[in-house]
């Protein structure tokens, strides 16, 4: 079927290690959206079968790492591959199951039709969070990391920590991602960015739950990303007030 978007190319990319009890049932619900052209999966070194099961679906890029590489790692190799293969509209989906590819149509929608370049799948509005069992604590921590942010980059956003995002073509092109985490605040350092060159970030409101096969990380890798977050806003707004430079803010002339 053609895309939604006349000549626009749908791509979800889906960064999976040990996704293989959720992958399919992930997979099988962005492909009945009916507008997504190819579906990249790229395994992180995975201890299962997430790699066997990916090569089973159809209209699907498998790469695999031969070592594990970390999340943010994932990322850059998963939109690399999209745009090597004539993606204009970029879906993060993770293969967890823990967010709705429903809404796949909406975001690409927003940024197909020229509305934004960035779209973020808010789990905070709307009260999902909570709702589909998000753990207390993580709720908490996720309230006080986006109002420290907010404060810092001058964004109104309702959370930055969702896994559910989409791309323009034009947007991941201009990002300096390679500068970025190969861990988990890559997520924040590639939000921070896109601030940085002053596009407008969109939010939807997102159901999401939360059960034993959907991926976490554990209390010390979450406070190292919690000091990840925090470091990487006071970055940003020493970069904006040009007291200090990092490679993760270059200058936009440049």
């Amino acid at each position: 079927m053609p895309p939604m978007f006349g000549d626009k190319k749908v791509v979800v990319v889906m960064p999976a290690y040990n996704a293989e009890r959720t992958l399919r049932k992930t997979y099988d619900e962005v492909i009945a959206q009916q507008i997504v052209d190819l579906v990249i999966i790229v395994d992180d070194a995975s201890h299962d079968d997430t790699t066997a099961v990916a090569k089973t679906l159809p209209k699907t890029l498998v790469h695999t790492h031969p070592n594990n590489l970390g999340y943010g790692a994932n990322q850059k190799t998963c939109y690399k591959l999209a745009l090597e293969n004539g993606a204009d509209i970029i879906i993060m989906v993770h293969p967890d199951y823990q967010y709705t590819p429903m809404l796949i149509p909406a975001m690409a929608s927003m940024i197909g039709n020229g509305l934004y370049h960035c779209v973020l799948a808010s789990r905070i509005l709307g009260g999902y969070a909570l709702k589909g069992d998000m753990p207390l604590y993580k709720y908490i921590s996720n309230r006080f990391l986006t109002l420290v942010e907010n404060i810092l980059t001058g964004a109104k956003l309702s959370e930055y920590h969702t896994g559910y995002r989409a791309f323009s073509k034009e947007l991941l092109e201009k990002l300096p991602l390679d500068a970025n985490s190969d861990d988990f605040v890559f997520d924040n350092q590639m939000l921070t960015q896109i601030l940085w060159f002053d596009c407008t970030i969109a939010e939807v409101s997102c159901p999401t739950k939360y059960f034993a096969e959907a991926s976490s990380i554990n209390f010390v890798r979450s406070v190292r990303y919690g000091l990840g977050c925090l470091w990487t806003a006071l970055r940003f707004r020493l970069a904006k007030m040009k007291l200090a430079r990092s490679p993760l803010f270059p200058d936009k002339g440049s």
